[in-house]
């Protein structure tokens, strides 16, 4: 199994030089701060140059300073309190426009999902959930909310969608207990992960149920046992998740699935219209009720 970069850091710490042992002993007290900072902050911290800094990133194998602290922040994503979040959040935001700072870190999720997302494994996905039998959409802690969202729109797709509530663990299985290879699981899991999901998941896997993962890396612990991977970027904002990448994912779904059965779907909203109408189930504009 490939080492990560604080194992690597230990494991080559009696070669480096004065100036890495005190870039070294940094990381390895702090590395949920050292994530996060520029290589000139990092050397500031150490009293040390910024091309040391660069320097000991690509004698650890890295491609370069960025390539190093995306191993970093990949180690720390699951493992940060919601007061460490803060923590980091304030020394990256600062004395940042937070609005501005915030939704330019949304859109750059969005652009680096839409650059490494597996386009062929997307639509491998659709053709699964197209061809299920009934449909699981399981998300916990601020993965639900996605979840939530997802199975409102697939209820209006499909007959038989099961809404996972993960309250607790017996509930969960007590819902998911008749999973088989005829069934899809669609389970949402990002930092911090759900170990309540992975559970869940594992069991779906058992059953030789197809498991469609959206996760924000393949080091996702739901991974290991998912059919089909959906990699969506997310990010931390402070203590929020930032979860607008996977929303966009999902929203693709949605349409693509809609695509596929587009006369199907057609006739759902036909005779939908007619219950919200006759229901009164959305308001209606003054024009709308004189001409009734």
């Amino acid at each position: 199994m490939e080492q990560d970069i604080l194992s690597r850091i230990q494991l080559g710490y009696p070669t480096f030089s004065k100036g890495q042992k005190k870039i070294a002993d940094y990381i390895l007290a702090h590395y949920d701060k050292a994530a996060f900072m520029t290589a000139y902050k990092l050397g500031q911290m150490v009293f040390t140059s910024e091309s040391t800094v660069v320097r000991f990133a690509t004698e650890l194998g890295c491609e370069g300073y960025a390539s190093f602290q995306k191993e970093l922040q990949e180690i720390i994503r699951n493992k940060l309190t919601a007061v460490q979040r803060m923590e980091v959040a304030d020394n990256q935001i600062g004395e940042q426009e937070t609005l501005k700072m915030v939704m330019e870190s949304d859109l750059s999720k969005i652009k680096q999902t839409m650059e490494e997302i597996d386009v062929e494994m997307f639509h491998r996905a659709v053709d699964v959930l197209v061809n299920a039998r009934k449909i699981y959409i399981l998300g916990a802690r601020s993965s639900a909310a996605l979840a939530q969202f997802m199975g409102f729109y697939m209820n209006l797709l499909f007959k038989d969608v099961c809404m996972v509530g993960a309250a607790s663990t017996s509930e969960v299985f007590e819902q998911i207990m008749r999973i088989d290879e005829q069934d899809v699981m669609i389970a949402l899991s990002f930092p911090r992960y759900s170990k309540r999901t992975v559970q869940a998941v594992q069991y779906a896997k058992s059953r030789g149920s197809n498991i469609v993962a959206i996760t924000d890396s393949e080091s996702s612990p739901i991974n290991q046992y998912a059919t089909h991977r959906l990699t969506a970027r997310s990010d931390m904002a402070s203590f929020v998740d930032s979860l607008v990448a996977p929303l966009s994912v999902i929203n693709a779904l949605i349409v693509a699935i809609g695509m596929r059965k587009k006369e199907e779907v057609a006739g759902t909203f036909e005779h939908l219209e007619h219950i919200w109408d006759e229901y009164e189930v959305y308001e209606k504009s003054r024009d709308a009720q004189e001409r009734k």
